[in-house]
């Protein structure tokens, strides 16, 4: 029996999120009417996704020796994360990731890793003994490669089903370093990147999905915006529909996807059944402003789900 407990190996930054009305042309200053300051970065948010929905998360990451990282760590404390492996690492500043955010709800993000960059593969190996317990490892990319290869080294000598995240995409991620992934979860832009095929259409991305297979990956899992999302497996694909709600800001829509996926796949649905519960999660976050706190909690998702099933939401 799978274990229901998910791992998290990756990042952690604070989101400095401005909304703008427009962005500024070169040279150009202008006033923004609002700024709010949040934890964020995508491992991060993927664990607290899961740990919102009532799942048992461990988180393994870096954080620096300042006023942010320690916001970082209480934050998972408070939700209840498990943080015994994220490591102070000292002369470095956290992460943080200047977000802008239009009126329609589009963004624009910055990352600068700070601590992130010192997550290694020693992070994983102390990890190892608490890893070996879990019925799934998240991961994304930005944290280095090397620890992203180690990571699914450890996960296929152990038998954990990894996903991949490849987010933010880089052409340098070695497609026969990830062997054995059992989900790998690109966007369609990241697909493109990664793959140098069109994605612009869900017929599209399927093809440049379909090819990453020959690579040992048991599933491509492709969000599509306002198209829903694909699964990809070498038996066949399925769509999962989009979920059509009024978009307030989509910062960390992806994020809520993966995490809410590994919380109900863990719990026991299917590969499809978990993937039509995410398309929901995220259609709810993209509905609050803010990243981890748009996130649903378990009953706040069910009242969500409840007014969708009883077309109660805005067009």
């Amino acid at each position: 029996m799978m274990s229901r407990r998910i791992a998290v190996i990756g990042s952690n930054m604070v989101d400095l999120v401005t909304y703008v009305d427009r962005m500024p042309d070169a040279g150009e200053t202008l006033s923004a009417p609002r700024f709010a300051m949040g934890p964020g970065g995508k491992g991060a948010n993927q664990a607290v996704a899961a740990a919102k929905l009532g799942s048992d998360v461990l988180m393994v990451t870096c954080i620096g020796d300042d006023l942010f990282g320690r916001n970082t760590l209480s934050n998972f404390e408070g939700l209840g994360i498990d943080a015994r492996h994220v490591r102070v690492v000292r002369g470095l500043s956290s992460g943080v990731a200047p977000i802008f955010v239009e009126p329609n709800g589009e963004n624009r993000i910055l990352i600068v890793k700070g601590a992130n960059d010192a997550l290694g593969p020693e992070d994983v190996e102390a990890a190892a003994d608490d890893l070996r317990g879990c019925g799934l490892i998240l991961l994304q990319l930005e944290v280095p490669l090397r620890t992203i290869y180690a990571a699914i080294a450890f996960a296929r000598a152990n038998r954990v089903p990894v996903l991949l995240n490849p987010a933010p995409a880089t052409p340098e991620l070695a497609l026969d370093r990830i062997a054995g992934v059992s989900f790998f979860a690109p966007n369609q832009t990241e697909l493109a990147i990664l793959t140098g095929l069109p994605t612009r259409t869900p017929d599209e991305a399927e093809h440049a999905a379909r090819g990453l297979l020959a690579h040992g990956i048991g599933a491509v899992i492709v969000t599509l915006g306002a198209d829903g999302a694909l699964l990809v497996e070498p038996d066949g694909t399925e769509r999962i529909a989009p979920v059509a709600v009024r978009a307030v800001d989509t910062t960390g829509a992806g994020d809520a996807f993966i995490g809410a996926f590994a919380h109900h796949y863990v719990g026991g649905h299917d590969k499809l059944q978990a993937l039509h519960h995410a398309a929901r999660y995220a259609a709810d976050a993209v509905t609050r402003p803010g990243t981890q706190s748009s996130f649903a909690t378990a009953s706040e998702f069910a009242e969500f789900c409840d007014r969708l099933a009883n077309s109660e939401l805005p067009p």
